[in-house]
C-alpha cells in the first residue's frame, strides 16, 4: 500500500505541494539496454549499448517541473518564456503549465532540498533528480526504438525544431519556444514531454565513456567529479536527433538556458542506487 508498494508500470499517483498537483508514475525495477544501436543514424560515439539493471522500483514525475510548481516553492519565477521573461513569443499566454526554464542544476538541487525539507515527500521517501539511467529507462518504457513511439520525429510527436527532422524527410512544426506541458502523448508509462520541449538536467556528472565503465551495471550514477552534468531529452531548440532516447547532453551545474527544465524522481530514501 501506499507509496512502497510494488505496482504495475505506470501506476499513477499524486501530491498536492502548495496548492500544486505533482503526478508521478511507478518505474518497476527491471534491466534494459542502454544507450542506442549502430544501426541508429546521427548516433553520437557517447552512446555505447550496455545493459543496465535497477534493482529498485521509483517514482517519476509526469511531466517536467512547471512554472506554477517552481513559483509555488520559490516564490519566483526565472523562465524566460513566461510574462515576466521577456520572451515575445509567449507574449499574453498564461505560461504557469509550460515547464520552468532557465534553470542551472545548481538550482534544481536549491528547489530539491527545500521540498525534502518540506516533509511532503511520503514517509521514507526523497526526491531528487533521477539518475540518467533511471531517466533513459522511464523514457523508454520497455522501448528500444530511436523515440518511443518508433523512429521518426518531425515536431508532430515532440516540441523540437521540426524543420530539421529524424528518420523522414517531411519537415514539420517548429514552435521557437516551449509548450504546455503535456501537449503530446505521453509514453507508454504515462509520462510526458521525454522527448522536447525542454532538455531535463539528471544527477550524473558526465563522462563521455562512462557507458562502457559501467556494462551490466546495478543502479549506476557517475558520481566521479567532473567538468559538467548530464542533461536528457532533448528542447523545443533542438534538431530532431537530439531528442532521441539515446542521446546525451552536458553542461557545466551552473549554466542556465532557456531550453534547459526538469523533472522530480520520487525514491525510497533508504535505497542505494
Amino acid at each position: 500500500g501506499g507509496w512502497s508498494g510494488t505496482y504495475a508500470a505506470g501506476t499513477a499517483k499524486s501530491l498536492t505541494i502548495k496548492g500544486q498537483e505533482y503526478k508521478f508514475h511507478y518505474c518497476p525495477a527491471g534491466s534494459f539496454t542502454m544507450g542506442s544501436p549502430t544501426s541508429e543514424t546521427d548516433r553520437c560515439s557517447d552512446e555505447t549499448q550496455h545493459r543496465v539493471e535497477l534493482t529498485n522500483g521509483f517514482w517519476m514525475l509526469e511531466t517536467e517541473v512547471t512554472q506554477a510548481m517552481w513559483k509555488s516553492l520559490m516564490g519566483s519565477n526565472p523562465s524566460y518564456f513566461s510574462s515576466s521573461g521577456g520572451a515575445s513569443k509567449v507574449s499574453g499566454m498564461d505560461t504557469s503549465n509550460f515547464p520552468v526554464d532557465s534553470v542551472s542544476w545548481t538550482n534544481c538541487q536549491a528547489f530539491i532540498a527545500k521540498l525534502n525539507s518540506s516533509g511532503v515527500a511520503p514517509s521514507g521517501f526523497q526526491f531528487r533528480l533521477p539518475s540518467e539511467a533511471e531517466w533513459e529507462y522511464a523514457c523508454r518504457a520497455g522501448t528500444t526504438t530511436a523515440y518511443f513511439w518508433g523512429s521518426s520525429l518531425n515536431g508532430d510527436k515532440a516540441n523540437c525544431h521540426g524543420n530539421n527532422p529524424y528518420g523522414t524527410s517531411t519537415k514539420g512544426k517548429y514552435l521557437r519556444r516551449t509548450t504546455e506541458v503535456g501537449s503530446y502523448d505521453p509514453n507508454g508509462w504515462g509520462l510526458y514531454d521525454m522527448h522536447g520541449n525542454v532538455w531535463e538536467w539528471c544527477e550524473d556528472w558526465y563522462d563521455s565513456d562512462y557507458y562502457e565503465k559501467s556494462n551490466n551495471a546495478h543502479n549506476p550514477v557517475n558520481v566521479t567529479p567532473g567538468s559538467n552534468r548530464v542533461l536528457r531529452g532533448g528542447s523545443w531548440d533542438s534538431n530532431a536527433k537530439y531528442c532521441r532516447s539515446a542521446n546525451r547532453n552536458d553542461h557545466a551545474p551552473t549554466y542556465r538556458n532557456d531550453s534547459f527544465g526538469f523533472r522530480l524522481a520520487l525514491v525510497r530514501s533508504s535505497s542505494s542506487r
